[in-house]
């Protein structure tokens, strides 16, 4: 059995200097309401390390937030509405620690960390300068052909949260197709909190979603459009005017302004 909880009883459970993955893809599918609940906390948390397979809006308000003291992703920006503001200017001012990720640097550390292994060879990175970047990640010979390899270091996460569309009292989760990491991340966190825009007496398969079956979820929250701005398919679409307004206070020099409107629900006009 999931244990139901309110975001504010979930954003408790994140502490300084955690490991964090937020689900979802780009500008889809993301845990805002969640993000909106951290910051909302009286005492922030703080040098955290931000796991994402690709990471938007959401994270770019923990990065200005100063939540965040190292990002992990293979993508960090906001689709088609441009660059992450606040994330391009940390990065470029060298206050943020960001480890160089690719698809499969990151596919072959959360593949160690979901086998309990040090890490997984593979021929990635091989004859590029990417080591160069992660001097972490070492090299070793295959012992049956005698290929040299690279070692990708295992991937370790302290909280997963993800949003998804269904939830029920037993864990069970429905996603929607799209689902990035989302699957691997519950496997691999030691803590698993699903926000849900609706709770259900059972959850049921179906062609149109994915299932995390019980006990995928640690702890289970009600909270519906949680993922706006970001769509959540099929119950509502991307709210571009939203990432507009965002990024447009961002670069006014507004994040501050920005954040007092999102924290008070002022920006939460739906479109």
């Amino acid at each position: 059995m999931a244990q139901l909880i309110s975001l504010p009883e979930a954003a408790a459970l994140v502490q300084n200097g955690q490991t964090i993955a937020l689900g979802g893809m780009t500008v889809y599918r993301r845990p805002v309401a969640f993000v909106r609940e951290l910051l909302r906390r009286q005492q922030r948390p703080k040098d955290l390390t931000l796991l994402c397979f690709t990471a938007g809006m959401e994270s770019d308000l923990l990065v200005g937030a100063g939540c965040v003291r190292t990002v992990r992703s293979v993508y960090f920006g906001l689709e088609s509405f441009g660059l992450a503001p606040m994330f391009t200017a940390a990065a470029q001012q060298g206050s943020l620690q960001v480890m160089e990720e690719t698809e499969a640097s990151m596919a072959m550390g959360i593949r160690a960390g979901m086998s309990g292994v040090g890490f997984m060879p593979s021929r990635a990175w091989i004859g590029t300068d990417l080591p160069k970047l992660r001097p972490d990640v070492k090299t070793v010979t295959d012992p049956y052909s005698g290929e040299e390899l690279m070692a990708f270091p295992a991937i370790h996460c302290d909280v997963a949260i993800l949003h998804g569309l269904e939830g029920d009292a037993r864990g069970n989760v429905k996603l929607n197709n799209n689902v990035g990491v989302d699957i691997e991340l519950v496997y691999l966190a030691k803590t698993v909190i699903v926000t849900v825009e609706r709770m259900v007496e059972q959850v049921e398969r179906s062609l149109d979603g994915t299932l995390i079956p019980a006990p995928g979820a640690t702890y289970i929250v009600h909270a519906p459009h949680g993922a706006w701005p970001t769509s959540c398919y099929p119950d509502y679409p991307v709210a571009g005017g939203e990432f507009l307004r965002y990024t447009d206070a961002c670069n006014a020099g507004r994040f501050e302004d920005y954040v007092a409107a999102f924290l008070a629900g002022q920006t939460l006009d739906t479109e």
